[in-house]
């Protein structure tokens, strides 16, 4: 199928954004990599695409100077995988190879990733995880939502036909910070059967002070759940997959399809959970936020 017809503008400023969308007849375009197969498939028929990659400020990206990194709407996801200062935020660099294929990575931007908010995706997951803070400018002005409470369903947020994503921050890691990811799909590249994020935090004693794990592909959103009194019952794999296996039940609730049933995706959901609690909590004891 072809797109349904539409009008192009790439306004100079994020004024002028916000001026051509208002009306709520507009469509945010940055990379494209989510947009342009919803309109080919007619799914979404904008009367206007706003290109918003014109506007300078929106391609800006590094260190916010507050422990944060600070992506705007219009940066490439392939840039920030290549970007040393993205290290800091090392959840971000272990999940971004997973994100498509390198050439989707390279016109796909993390904005975009969150503002299409497919709940099988990994930026919106890693974002809940570390509680990042996402930008959006609109009619009423500027305002900055939490991710967990920027994603309100399957392909839903909380930005309006008139607003634009115009950035997002993610903490940067800290001494006694670890952090574990894992996805199962059919293909590398394909969105997650199932998935987790996980980030836990030890003191100078080596105690986990806290933890916090994230699942996608299993719900109509990522979910997020403090699982610090989790990891009370031990640190090896065995030790918290029955606690896994219990919070599985609570939380994935995807219905089945052609690729696996709900109790399949409980059952990986578990699995990776357990295995990367356990690691994210042996890196925070040794100093070590990733491998």
């Amino acid at each position: 199928m072809k797109a349904a017809p539409f009008a192009y503008v790439r306004p100079p400023t994020l004024d002028d954004v916000l001026a051509e969308l208002a009306g709520g007849d507009g469509k945010v375009l940055a990379g494209g990599q989510s947009l342009v197969p919803v309109l080919a498939m007619r799914l979404g028929r904008p009367a206007t695409l706003v290109d918003v990659t014109a506007v300078p400020e929106l391609g800006e990206h590094g260190p916010d100077g507050r422990s944060g990194y600070r992506v705007g709407a219009s940066v490439r996801q392939r840039v920030v995988e290549h970007d040393p200062a993205a290290q800091d935020v090392p959840l971000v660099s272990m999940a971004m190879p997973f994100v498509g294929h390198r050439e989707l990575r390279s016109r796909g931007t993390v904005c975009g990733s969150l503002a299409h908010a497919d709940p099988a995706a990994e930026l919106p997951a890693v974002a809940c995880c570390l509680d990042a803070q996402v930008e959006v400018a609109g009619p009423g002005g500027t305002r900055t939502v939490a991710a967990q409470e920027f994603v309100t369903g399957a392909m839903s947020t909380t930005a309006g036909p008139e607003d634009v994503v115009t950035a997002v921050t993610f903490p940067t890691a800290g001494p006694g910070d670890g952090f574990g990811f894992a996805e199962i799909a059919r293909r590398h590249g394909d969105f997650a059967l199932a998935g987790v994020v996980c980030r836990v935090h030890v003191t100078e004693a080596g105690a986990v002070d806290a933890a916090a794990l994230t699942g996608f592909g299993i719900s109509d959103r990522a979910v997020t759940r403090d699982v610090t009194a989790l990891l009370a019952a031990g640190e090896s794999e065995d030790d918290l997959r029955p606690a896994t296996t219990e919070l599985a039940a609570a939380i994935v609730d995807t219905g089945g399809d052609t690729h696996g049933s709900t109790g399949y995706r409980r059952r990986l959901f578990a699995v990776l959970a357990a295995r990367e609690l356990s690691r994210a909590l042996h890196r925070a004891r040794e100093g070590r936020t990733t491998r």
